[in-house]
Formats: C-alpha cells, sequence, structure tokens
C-alpha cells in the first residue's frame, strides 16, 4: 500500500515530468518555426552534436549530411585541396576518412604524421573549406588496405588475437586510439570544439566475425564501446553494420541499397545514417571492370532519405590509387577509380553531377523531411509515394518511387498524371511539382581520354639490369620459412634454396620425360629457378590463395641448385583470426624420377629476405650507379630497368602505360607508384588495370624511372601520357524534369529561379577550357553513349549548327530543346518524344 504523502510526491513529480516534456516540444516547435527548413532546433546549446531519432543535431541545427569518401594517404597533399573543393561543389557537406593505423606507426612506437599521413592537415583542409568531417578511427579498417591497417608488429606481439577481448590486443589498439583522440582534441578539431569533427567510429563491420569469437566477441564489442565514450571527444560514436552497437553509440549501415536492406538503428532514439554507399567496387587482379550507374546511386539515395535517412557517405567519393605496397591481397594499384571523382581526381560524369543534383533535390525537400511525418500510399501494383508532411503548415515533399524494374508507368498523384520510369523515384519538394527523377539524367556526361605525351616520350631510352638467383643461401632451416613471418611486411620478396645431389641412375632413361618439379603453396605465388634457368612462375587469387606450381625442368647429373622467389601481393584485410594467416610454400616434390617421386620439403632450405635490387635501392639516383646496366635485351624474369624522362607537358594528371609488361612495380624518383601486373588477365582477355597514377607531386623537370619486372616483359611499348576528361556530352529528352538546379525555396515555399523550365541540354568545359568542336550533334533519337553516340532512325539536318551556334567558343552552353531551334524530321519520328545528344571537345 503506497502512503498518501508518497501519492502527493509522485503525482507533484509527474505534473514536473509532464510540464518539462510539453516546454520541451515547444521549444523545439518554437525552433521549427524559427529555423524554418535550416532546421534549427530551440533549446539546443550553440556548440555541439547531439542526435534523435530524425537527425543528427549539429551546433543547435539538423543537418542533411552528403558525406564523400576521401582517404589522405590515397592521394597527395597537394592534392588534397582540389579534392575537396570538388567534393563541396557536388553537394557534398561532409568528408569521410579512416586512420591508417599501420601507416602511423609502422614500427611501434615509431610514429608518422608527415606527407601524405598528415592527418591533421587534411581535417583542417577540411574544416577551412567550411565542411563536416566523419573520422572512422577502427583502429582496424579493412578498406582493402594492406592488413586491414594493422601494423606488421602486432601480429608478433605474444598471445595476442585481433579484435577480440584479448588483453594484448586491446592494450595496444586503447593506447593508438587514446593518441589518434587525443591529438585531434589538442588541434581542437572536434565540433564542440569548433572544429569539422561531428562523428567518429569506433571498430568497422565486427558483426562479420563477431561469432566466429563467441562471448569474447560480444564482450570486445561492449569494451570497444565504453573505450570510444571514455576518451571524451564529446561527439557521437558509431559502429557501422554492428546490430549489438552499445548505447549511446549508434549502429550505422553499409551496402548498395540501405533504403530496402538497414534493420535500422537498434534504439529508437538513434538515427539512420548510411556510413558505405559503395558507389562501384574496388577491384583485384584479374577482374573485369566494376560499374555502378548513376542512376541507380541516386535512386539508392532518394530511397534511404524517403525512408527516415538522414545521412549518406560515398564509400568512395574520390577513387584514390594504392601507392607502394598498401593495397591489400590481390587489390589493385587503382583503388575506387568509378567514383564521382576518379583516381585522377577528375569528376566523372554523369556521377559526379546526378548526385549533385540529387542533392540539391533532398535539400529543397529539408523542412518537410525534418518536422513533418511520413505516410506511405500505393499508388499501384509496383508503385508508392512516400508522403511527408508537417502538421497545420504547408511544408510537404512526396517521393513518388516506381519499383518496376522494366517499365515506365503513370500514377496519379494529387489530380497529377505523373510519368515515373523503369525504377526511379520521382522528387517533389511542394508535394507538386517534380524537380528531380532518379533515372533521368539532366548533368552532363564526360568520357576519359589518355594523351600519349609528346615531350616525356622523346628520346625515352631504357637500361637495364638482371638479377641473379643464388645459390647456397646461409639462414638455414630443414623447411621453407612461412612468408608473412620472414618478410614481416618489408618487401614482397624472399629467396628459397637448397641442393640435391642426382645420379645417373636417378634420371629419366627416355629423352622425350623430363622431371617435373612441383610446389604446393599456400600464397600468393613464385617464381622458380633451377640451375640458374628460369622455369616459370604460378600464383593464386584473391579468391584461392594457394596453387600448386609444376613446371618440367631440366635436372643434371651431379648437384643441382633450385631456387624459389616467393612473392606476396599484399597482406589479408578481413576475417577473423587475421594473425594466424599463413603464406609460402608447403610441400616440394620432384615427379619422374626413375627412383620415384622425391619429397625435398625437408631438405633443408637457406633464406634471403628481398632481392639484391632492393637491398641496392636500385629505384634510387644514388642506387642506381651501384650497379652495371646495358643496354636491353628481348626482356626475361626479374629484371631491372632504368630511364629517364621530362615532364610532361600542360597541368593534367600523369599515368604511365604499362604495355607489354608482365608483373611487377614501378618507381619515379625512387618513390613507389605502386604495383602492376599485366599478364593477370580478366575473363575479358584484358588486363584489370594498364594505367597506373604518377602524382605530379612526384614528378621533376628530368625524371628517374626505375621498373622491377618479375616475368618477361619488354618495356619498348611503355609510355607517358596526360589524362583528361575533356570529351563532354549531354543527352536530355522532351521527357527530362528541369534541373533541381533551377529551384530554390523562400519562407518555406518552392520557387523557380528562371522563367523557362523546359528540358535543356548543358555543357561545361573542366577548367578554363573552351568548346573547340563539336563531334556529335542529333536531335531526333540518337542513340549510345558519351564517346560513341550514333543517329537513330532520324535526326534534324541542322543539329550540328544549332549546336555550334550556342556551343562553339565558350567554356559553357546551353541548348533548349525546342522544336523551333530544329528542322522537321522525317516521319519515323513524328509522334516520337525527341532526344537531343551532343558530343564536344574542350581544350
Amino acid at each position: 500500500m503506497v502512503e498518501p504523502r508518497r501519492l502527493l510526491v509522485i503525482f507533484f513529480l509527474s505534473t514536473l515530468l509532464i510540464a518539462y516534456s510539453n516546454a520541451n516540444v515547444e521549444e523545439i516547435q518554437k525552433g521549427t518555426e524559427e529555423g524554418d527548413e535550416e532546421g534549427k532546433v530551440g533549446g539546443q546549446k550553440a556548440h555541439g552534436v547531439t542526435y534523435d531519432a530524425r537527425s543528427l543535431i549539429i551546433n543547435g541545427k539538423r543537418e542533411l549530411l552528403f558525406s564523400g569518401a576521401i582517404h589522405y594517404p590515397r592521394s597527395t597533399p597537394d592534392m588534397w585541396p582540389d579534392l575537396i573543393k570538388k567534393a563541396k561543389q557536388g553537394g557534398i557537406n561532409t568528408i569521410e576518412t579512416y586512420v591508417f593505423w599501420n601507416g602511423h606507426e609502422p614500427v611501434e612506437g615509431q610514429y608518422n604524421f608527415e606527407g601524405e599521413f598528415d592527418l591533421v592537415k587534411f581535417i583542417k583542409l577540411i574544416h577551412e573549406h567550411k565542411l563536416y568531417a566523419v573520422v572512422r578511427v577502427g583502429p582496424f579498417i579493412q578498406a582493402e588496405w594492406n592488413h586491414g591497417g594493422l601494423p606488421y608488429w602486432l601480429r608478433e606481439v605474444p598471445g595476442i588475437i585481433f579484435r577480440s577481448d584479448n588483453e594484448p590486443f586491446k592494450k595496444h589498439m586503447k593506447r593508438f586510439v587514446t593518441m589518434i583522440v587525443d591529438k585531434l582534441k589538442q588541434e581542437k578539431l572536434f565540433a564542440p570544439q569548433g572544429g569539422p569533427i561531428i562523428l567518429a567510429q569506433i571498430e568497422n563491420e565486427y558483426n562479420t566475425i563477431q561469432r566466429a569469437f563467441r562471448e569474447k566477441g560480444d564482450s570486445y564489442v561492449q569494451w570497444a564501446g565504453k573505450l570510444a565514450l571514455s576518451l571524451n571527444a564529446n561527439v557521437p560514436w558509431i559502429m557501422c553494420k554492428q546490430r549489438d552497437a552499445p548505447d549511446p553509440v549508434i549502429n550505422t549501415c553499409n551496402g548498395r541499397h540501405c533504403g530496402d536492406t538497414f534493420y535500422g538503428p537498434n534504439k529508437r532514439n538513434k538515427p539512420a545514417l548510411w556510413t558505405e554507399n559503395w558507389t562501384a567496387q574496388y577491384r583485384v587482379f584479374g577482374d573485369p571492370p566494376s560499374q555502378r550507374s548513376a542512376e541507380d546511386l541516386a535512386y539508392s539515395v532518394a530511397r534511404f532519405f524517403s525512408k527516415n535517412g538522414s545521412m549518406v557517405n560515398y564509400y568512395m567519393y574520390y577513387g584514390g590509387t594504392n601507392f607502394g605496397r598498401t593495397s591489400a591481397s590481390f587489390t589493385t594499384t587503382r583503388y575506387y577509380d568509378e567514383a564521382p571523382l576518379d583516381e585522377f581526381g577528375l569528376q566523372r560524369e554523369p556521377k559526379w553531377g546526378h548526385l549533385k543534383d540529387v542533392h540539391r533535390a533532398l535539400s529543397l525537400c529539408k523542412r518537410a523531411l525534418f518536422w513533418g511525418v511520413p505516410t506511405t500510399l500505393k499508388l499501384g501494383p509496383d508503385q508508392q509515394a512516400i508522403v511527408w508532411q508537417q502538421p497545420g503548415t504547408s511544408a510537404c515533399a512526396a517521393f513518388l518511387a516506381n519499383n518496376n524494374t522494366r517499365l515506365a508507368q503513370h500514377v496519379n498523384f494529387r489530380g497529377q498524371d505523373i510519368r515515373l520510369p523503369a525504377r526511379s523515384i520521382s522528387v517533389l519538394p511542394d508535394c507538386k511539382t517534380v524537380v528531380f527523377n532518379t533515372q533521368l539524367v539532366t548533368t552532363q556526361h564526360n568520357s576519359r581520354n589518355f594523351v600519349r605525351s609528346e615531350i616525356a616520350n622523346k628520346n625515352f631510352n631504357w637500361e637495364m639490369y638482371r638479377e641473379v638467383p643464388p645459390v647456397g643461401l646461409g639462414f638455414k632451416f630443414d623447411v621453407p620459412r612461412e612468408l608473412f613471418h620472414l618478410t614481416k611486411d618489408t618487401t614482397d620478396y624472399a629467396w628459397y634454396t637448397t641442393s640435391l645431389k642426382l645420379g645417373r641412375r636417378d634420371l629419366p632413361m627416355k629423352k622425350n620425360v623430363s622431371p617435373v618439379l612441383r610446389v604446393a603453396s599456400l600464397g600468393h605465388g613464385i617464381h622458380a629457378y633451377v640451375n640458374g634457368e628460369y622455369a616459370g612462375s604460378a600464383h593464386g587469387s584473391k579468391i584461392e590463395k594457394s596453387f600448386v606450381f609444376q613446371r618440367a625442368v631440366s635436372l643434371k647429373e651431379g648437384e643441382n641448385h633450385i631456387a624459389l622467389l616467393g612473392y606476396l601481393v599484399g597482406l589479408p584485410d578481413s576475417g577473423a583470426y587475421m594473425e594466424k594467416r599463413f603464406a609460402g610454400p608447403r610441400s616440394i616434390t620432384i615427379l619422374g624420377l626413375n627412383t620415384g617421386t622425391l619429397d625435398i620439403s625437408q631438405n633443408g632450405w637457406g633464406h634471403q629476405v628481398g632481392i639484391d635490387g632492393e637491398k641496392k635501392k636500385l629505384f634510387t639516383e644514388e642506387g642506381s650507379k651501384s650497379v652495371q646496366w646495358t643496354k636491353p635485351d628481348q626482356g626475361g624474369p626479374l629484371t631491372w630497368y632504368k630511364g629517364y624522362f621530362d615532364a610532361p607537358e600542360g597541368d593534367n594528371p600523369v599515368a604511365i602505360v604499362m604495355t607489354g609488361m608482365g608483373k611487377g612495380m614501378v618507381w619515379i624518383n625512387g618513390r613507389s607508384i605502386g604495383r602492376y601486373w599485366n599478364n593477370y588477365l580478366s575473363p575479358l582477355k584484358k588486363p584489370t588495370q594498364s594505367e597506373y597514377h604518377i602524382p605530379r607531386a612526384y614528378l621533376k623537370p628530368k625524371n628517374l624511372i626505375v621498373l622491377l619486372e618479375e616475368e618477361e616483359g619488354n618495356p619498348k611499348d611503355v609510355h607517358i601520357v596526360t589524362v583528361n576528361r575533356d570529351t563532354i556530352c549531354s543527352a536530355v529528352s522532351e521527357i527530362h524534369p528541369p534541373s533541381p538546379r533551377l529551384f530554390e525555396t523562400k519562407n518555406g515555399t518552392l520557387q523557380p529561379k528562371v522563367n523557362d523550365l523546359k528540358p535543356r541540354a548543358e555543357l561545361i568545359c573542366p577548367g578554363k577550357k573552351q568548346i573547340v568542336a563539336v563531334e556529335f550533334a542529333s536531335y531526333g533519337d540518337p542513340f549510345g553513349a558519351c564517346g560513341a553516340y550514333f543517329i537513330g532512325n532520324c535526326t534534324a539536318p541542322e543539329s550540328k549548327q544549332v549546336v555550334e551556334k550556342y556551343c562553339l567558343g565558350k567554356p559553357s552552353c546551353q541548348i533548349p530543346l525546342d522544336s523551333i531551334h530544329f528542322s522537321d524530321q522525317n516521319g519515323a519520328c513524328t509522334h516520337l518524344r525527341k532526344t537531343l545528344a551532343v558530343q564536344v571537345k574542350c581544350a
């Protein structure tokens, strides 16, 4: 039984709580009215980051966050300002990056925050451009980065188990994460300090391996969350793809279609955030091209925001380059080239522009999305409307979706007949006006060109130096040592040597029978020499690292020398128990001898870490003087090539085309631009990557280039190119909506900026270039893509002249889609909705 006095106290406290809640609601409503679509929230402190179920609240204001991933060590510091600037121009208001532990602490206790690893400088540049930042500390990051960002020395800590409730791992993880957060706090880079960092991430996609560690996995998640909170960064922490993210850590989504696949925040007071919207897919050697259309990306973004999402991060927004030996197992040197900013930092259109348009369209919906209540309406079998309406106001935004993947549909929405292309979403910021459709691209397209440099390739003469396989190495063990442990991530290479004596009766008697050397290896690849002669090579793949090498070899009576060069193509970057992964030869036998199969696995093996040319630093000016270079012959295995070239003309990005080469590495003025592997062909019978980025920052007026060719490539056709996207195009039809860039909101009302909202083809040259030629123009029913347009059944004869009138000699132009500018077409197009396709050249 409750005493009357206690009842009175409970009633009084309840009344106070209700009064406080009502006051808080009124305060938020007041902030809503005053802040309008700017998203100001009443009662929020001026500096700081909080959140509720709708969004992050940054310095007292709600934000729709359009974030782009730009990884600082996958570019050079001189590129950072331009990348950030182009991202901002593309409607990005947030830059996301991982923190790369093995780059910052390559040796235990020795830190590196210089050059491309100057994290503080990178974050400060983001702040200078008035953008927010998301820092994914990890420290495990995966990211197709060598060892998932974990330094190699961590593997050799006694008793360590990565990413588990394991004291040695937690000790080192806590020390590094604390050091990073303290460093950022000292520079006042977190939002409550006036800096740009609004979110931080601990761990990374841990749910994918959590079960492997059983209860140690569950307790590790809780420990990681508490560690993050204890650092007092005073911004929200996130865990991506982590259903059991401990409060108040926010669980987030990674994937291509989080609007449909995200199971949602694990607590009602957390916002829906998308940390990785994959703009294509990274590639590994042996892969065909990876693509994702701008239309599909825009559809996924519009769908996520229509279903209560408030942040998307494009992974990647800038493609980036894996310089040196930084890429993970079998990952190409070129990273996410299909991103809105390609590997060279050039805008990939229409991806860059179409995403800019979806950002603009969603921004026009801010007020309704922030303060409205969503309702879902069925408009047809595969069609629906998600409507956000703010009660008691005119603020309304609608997202009309056609989920039929093959057919366009007409829907009736609030008395309007609206055409929805197949698998598309139309955005109506006022529930009346279509300003954007995810399937209809109004922005321009472009095509990338690799132009042979006349200056760089002039007098491009090669010299060569060939390595000699070693014989009888010291550092002997009964069996070949494991390759990861042997190299310790200091090199890709290690030699294994052994010798065996054979008598005349051991060798095959028949002339058409040869012994076979068989090596079963755990990966990644080997080159084999027998008695100084190259016997061949074999390798595994990203999917199956293990492989078997088998080649006929020439053995002789007496002593025979076998040398195996084991090589790696990056360390693993994902999965449980990474510290227990192995590579290198595990079984070595000789078949076809008269005396039967001979197992030489325990024959006694000498070892050498690295190859001689690496130790002599032949890739540097000084080191190259330590050997005698000769004129190149027809090429051969394990050969170094040296040459010089002048810096290419202009200021466009630079690349080297590795025509005729096999596998190896490239250095420019002593700096490695990464691994090449031209003879590992994709199923399309083409190299996965042929062009390799040379940052302008690496170049001098005269440049030393050194190649290490592992197999039998010949550099005679290798050449330097400059890269541009000076071929620009537009393809717009009469059914296209006007661009969302032609609208604005004033006092909460959608208004056009111009009187004429008819579709138009828009072209803008990059940089300060001008349109110098119209290469294609057709008003009718053209087809194809930028760089490969074709005239259809009909076209206006004056198409090219009309485009030239509007565009020639100008840095940009707009061509209206109006039949009065074009003559009549033949009868085939009388009742057809017309399309104008244009391709021009900028210079």
